[in-house]
């Protein structure tokens, strides 16, 4: 705890506002590490931002990408004619096939406004503009879907920091063990599918 304070402290004392930004726009971060960041007493003492404020630069922080990774991602399939052949896109292909096989135009948007609201790893910004990036939605509608959801997310991690002002210190470190359980998680799962397919084919 004590490194982490001193490296966010020793750095960036005078512009908070820069770490939260730098924070929130970062993969898996994103305004679930950033709003706790920001609100914290222990690492900025009085200069700590209020819920107000560390929900709308946080916000802010996460959705700046969001139209970046999604033409990206639109360049990338189409390059590679609509199927991706690189493993770790595949699950995220599988995602936006989910999202565009709903028949209602309204309900794709919707399901990917809920799947970025969701304050948990692996859901997210990120993660939402890149499966909006795999499918043949219009990408205005996309972001305006990505906008929305990851307002809800930042409304509801200010919501929790807000009721447990003297945990947050707590929350913002448990919060990233909780994002380290779940990528270490996805390593492990990956690498047992991996080696089943493997025996499969041995046999």
């Amino acid at each position: 705890m004590d490194f982490v304070v001193n490296f966010f402290t020793n750095n960036f004392e005078n512009c908070v506002w820069l770490a939260v930004l730098l924070v929130a726009m970062c993969p898996m971060l994103e305004s679930k590490i950033a709003i706790p960041l920001a609100m914290n007493t222990a690492f900025w003492g009085n200069s700590a931002f209020t819920p107000a404020a560390a929900l709308l630069l946080s916000f802010v922080g996460s959705v700046l990408p969001s139209f970046l990774i999604m033409i990206v991602f639109r360049r990338i399939k189409k390059k590679t004619a609509g199927f991706i052949t690189f493993k770790f896109l595949q699950k995220y292909q599988a995602k936006s096939f989910e999202i565009e096989k709903e028949s209602s135009k309204f309900k794709k948007y919707l399901l990917l406004c809920c799947f970025v609201s969701v304050p948990i790893p692996l859901t997210g910004v990120w993660t939402g503009s890149v499966i909006a990036g795999l499918t043949n939605l219009k990408l205005k509608y996309c972001f305006i879907s990505i906008v929305l959801g990851a307002f809800v997310s930042s409304c509801a991690i200010t919501l929790l920091c807000s009721l447990f002002t003297n945990s947050i210190s707590y929350i913002f470190i448990i919060s990233i063990l909780i994002i380290i359980i779940f990528l270490f998680g996805e390593l492990i799962f990956t690498m047992i599918k991996q080696y089943i397919k493997k025996k499969k084919e041995i046999n």
